[in-house]
């Protein structure tokens, strides 16, 4: 099993080290622990679990440090500060684990950028020796990135001459979307090997800076500190990310707050959000005292470690069924609290933000999801953020005969219309009736009401309202439907339709990025017995197939 909760006492690859307020993130890959046998992680090369551990740092430092206002990302070792993706590993890894390996690492280095946007922790990365590949893209995710003049220090993107693959994590979209490279230049720097260094990185725009070997420490050093006083980050004492409690059996998985139970036949999961048991605090320093066990931040960090541990784990399980259960009035009691605090106190802002890139999370995940609306669910504010991240959604209308709780209810709030936004940079509901203005400002209108089957239907919030006599067999039926069909197609068909609207630098790498390096890792030039990908390292030319597709 692939777990990814780990902490700091257990890095085998990272070390943080803290200086006022400027953090070190420094590199330090152990070769030996690899997350599955067959290879080593030589030359600061990186597997899934050097980057569950990075992954695990970036939201520590947000966290538990609200002191820290620069991160400087570094190597231990001075010739080389990555190597990228190890090739070995993904020679001997399933083409079901790359994907996943790109997409999480993906999502990591979006969360650097996050942090570096929205939560005012600014990202300095400093190359000395080779970034190559994922190297590079990682570096590509900072704010800044300085290099080493020493005529040896290089960046490069060289998967296409070297491997016949592509850079797997936004290295392509980044460099002329984010870094402005020119077109052609931008082809030459991806045709190479040897990549491009000292002043020419920078007339390029490859990179910020190059600074002599010999100042580059202090170099780095000021500019961490000029970058730290543009962030209002405001100090004082963090939240400590202790483990979310998690049980797991062959079929079932719970923590705290969620349930999740498997269909085996029908390849699906039931997943049940659980909302709170008690009333939200009253103040914002009871938000502080409460840490972790705070509701909305429990949830998402359970939430969060869920998705990866089914998508990673349970990669047969192709369809997920989201269900909720609770109180409106206490889920709103919460919602109001991240409203109110939102914009003014730090914990609350990466609470709210936290939740966005969990539903982002949940956008991108090659799986269906399904939500079921009846009696008891609390699908609200926030949490009703997961209905409009769906593929489609069910309301009950009416109880079920012989029941006497009182039928399902939706409530809106200002959450769903701005604050959680996907990565098209707009809200689900935005997306959900693009074209129809009207339709979410009618929307709009209905925040705080319990809406009810009638009401949602009418507003276009649910897919469909059944009632009880036919609830059982549309639901049935649905789900049987979809494990009949193609994952492959399912996947391609998901990923297309939840991202209408406008087109961002993280809708290109995860739409259109990710579907070409899935194709290509598949293709034989990159992964047949005779392919690139097989034979780096062996001395061996790849034999290609010429023929274009």
């Amino acid at each position: 099993m692939i777990d990814f909760q780990t902490s700091p006492d257990r890095y085998r690859h990272w070390k943080l080290a803290f200086d006022g307020a400027v953090a070190t993130l420094t590199m330090d890959v152990d070769p030996t622990s690899t997350l599955a046998p067959g290879y080593e992680l030589k030359m600061n090369s990186y597997d899934l679990g050097v980057d569950i551990e990075l992954y695990d740092a970036i939201q520590r430092l947000r966290f538990e440090h609200p002191e820290v206002r620069a991160v400087v990302i570094a190597s231990a070792n001075p010739k080389i500060f990555c190597a990228g993706a190890n090739i070995k590993m993904l020679g001997v890894s399933s083409h079901g684990h790359k994907v996943n390996f790109c997409k999480f690492t993906n999502e990591t280095r979006n969360s650097i950028e996050d942090a570096t946007a929205n939560s005012q922790q600014k990202y300095l990365c400093a190359v000395s020796g080779t970034a190559a590949g994922g190297g590079y893209e990682l570096a590509l995710a900072t704010d800044y990135i300085m290099m080493v003049d020493d005529g040896n220090t290089a960046v490069s993107l060289p998967e296409v001459p070297l491997l016949a693959v592509l850079p797997g994590t936004g290295g392509l979209t980044r460099v002329v979307d984010k870094r402005k490279v020119r077109r052609d230049l931008a082809d030459i720097f991806c045709s190479i090997e040897e990549g491009v260094k000292g002043k020419r990185a920078v007339e390029w725009r490859l990179v910020d800076e190059v600074v002599p070997s010999s100042s580059f420490k202090d170099a780095v050093k000021a500019r961490a500190a000029v970058m730290a006083a543009t962030s209002d980050r405001p100090g004082g004492k963090g939240v400590t990310l202790t483990h979310p409690a998690r049980a797991i059996s062959a079929d079932a998985v719970s923590y705290p707050h969620i349930e999740i139970t498997f269909d085996r036949d029908n390849r699906a999961a039931n997943i049940t959000l659980k909302g709170p048991q008690t009333a939200a605090p009253t103040d914002v320093a009871a938000i502080h005292a409460q840490g972790v066990d705070f509701y909305p931040l429990a949830l998402a960090r359970e939430l969060d470690d869920a998705i990866l541990h089914l998508r990673a784990n349970e990669t047969s399980v192709a369809t997920w069924v989201i269900r909720t259960e609770g109180s409106h009035d206490l889920v709103a009691g919460y919602d109001a609290l991240l409203q109110k605090f939102g914009t003014s106190d730090w914990l609350v802002r990466e609470i709210l933000l936290y939740w966005k890139r969990t539903c982002k999370r949940l956008d991108v995940t090659s799986r269906t999801l399904f939500a079921l609306v009846e009696p008891g669910s609390c699908f609200s504010g926030f949490m009703a953020e997961i209905l409009f991240a769906v593929d489609r959604s069910y309301m009950l209308d009416g109880t079920f005969e012989g029941s006497d709780a009182q039928p399902a209810t939706i409530r809106l709030s200002g959450l769903n219309f701005d604050g959680l936004p996907m990565g098209n940079g707009i809200s689900r509901l935005a997306t959900r009736f693009l074209g129809e203005p009207d339709s979410v400002a009618k929307a709009k209108d209905e925040i705080g009401k319990d809406l009810d089957a009638a009401a949602c239907a009418a507003l276009g919030l649910v897919t469909g309202t059944p009632d009880d006599i036919d609830w059982e067999d549309e639901i049935r039926l649905m789900i049987e439907e979809r494990a009949a069909f193609s994952p492959d197609s399912l996947t391609g068909m998901e990923a297309n339709l939840r991202f209408a609207g406008p087109e961002t630098m993280e809708t290109k790498i995860f739409g259109r990025l990710t579907a070409w390096q899935n194709w290509i890792f598949q293709r034989p030039n990159a992964v047949g017995e005779q392919g690139a990908l097989k034979l780096y390292g062996t001395g061996k030319r790849a034999a290609y197939n010429q023929e274009r597709v």
